[in-house]
């Protein structure tokens, strides 16, 4: 019986030990698919960063010439002796060039912002002066386009380790598309607030709880919704369902929120709205154990690119 008992016991212990360390080899798998899915997509970043520096030089140049060309143009136009009618044709004229120019600068920008690498510089934040500082900021913009903004932000400090102007940026890209499509949709109700939820706040219905370590930032709009299908596709580059859109907000918006260590979630039905939740992690970007694995990633991405670039010798 004591044998019996002694190879029992062998076994259960045998069998707890096989089984932490297939949970310890899973976890490792985990982490090694993760890292090489960042690796992946750092190597898209680094072939597009390598293309960013003769891109600007290309094009920006040029761009700026003829800006500079299209205001001495104008301003010759206005002081010539040609009649009324003429010169205000030219203007037009002129004024249209101008436009396409800073279309096309705006859009280099935001591929900039998109290809290049976003470095934090994280501080602890009260983000209810941010998005009070954000709001006062884009209201003129807001007030242009007949849309109502609010702000809906505790009474409380939300205190957070963020890099506050890249907060801003990804919070005004929001703000930006939400506008722009209420514009364009010619939306019966133009409405847009922004909603600061503190950690541990109840989630909405169907919204997943906020934990208590992270914070929620909403960017809610009364615009045409978004069908389910389109949800994942909005934040890829380059897709736009605007004219004249570079497609890249919503890229660098979620690009942003990753760095911090967040994630963006989207909850929109076709004619009711749409509803953008931003989750910021309380105590700021990833850990150090997480910052190694993007240095592994990193040095693997170099590896590839110097191994191509012998290849191509």
């Amino acid at each position: 019986m004591e044998w019996t008992s002694v190879l029992f016991g062998v076994l259960i212990g045998s069998a707890a030990a096989l089984l932490a360390t297939y949970l310890a080899l899973r976890r490792r798998v985990v982490r090694l698919r993760a890292a090489e899915e960042r690796a992946q997509r750092q190597e898209r970043l680094a072939e597009l960063g390598a293309l960013t520096g003769g891109l600007a030089h290309e094009i920006k140049n040029p761009l700026s010439t003829i800006g500079l060309n299209v205001q001495l143009a104008s301003e010759a136009i206005v002081d010539s002796s040609l009649p009324d009618d003429d010169k205000a044709t030219l203007v037009r004229r002129v004024e249209t060039v101008e436009r396409e120019a800073t279309r096309l600068a705006n859009i280099l920008n935001d591929f900039l912002r998109f290809a290049g690498r976003i470095k934090l510089a994280p501080v602890e934040a009260d983000l209810r002066e941010v998005v009070e500082e954000l709001v006062d900021f884009y209201r003129p913009q807001c007030d242009q386009h007949k849309v109502v903004l609010r702000a809906d932000l505790p009474a409380a400090p939300v205190v957070a380790r963020v890099d506050p102007a890249l907060v801003k940026q990804a919070l005004l890209n929001l703000l930006i598309n939400a506008t722009q499509v209420m514009a364009a949709q010619d939306a019966p109700s133009r409405e847009l607030m922004i909603r600061l939820m503190p950690a541990a706040q109840p989630a909405a219905k169907g919204q997943r709880e906020i934990t208590p370590r992270e914070i929620a930032i909403h960017v809610i709009d009364t615009g045409p919704g978004i069908p389910a299908e389109k949800h994942a596709e909005i934040f890829r580059p380059y897709v736009t369902g605007r004219k004249g859109g570079s497609g890249l907000g919503l890229a660098v918006t979620r690009r942003i929120v990753e760095e911090h260590g967040g994630r963006i979630d989207l909850f929109s039905e076709p004619g009711k709205g749409s509803d953008f939740m931003v989750r910021l992690p309380v105590d700021g970007p990833a850990d150090s154990s997480r910052a190694a694995e993007d240095d592994d990633a990193r040095k693997t991405v170099l590896d590839r690119l110097f191994t191509r670039a012998e290849r191509q010798a």
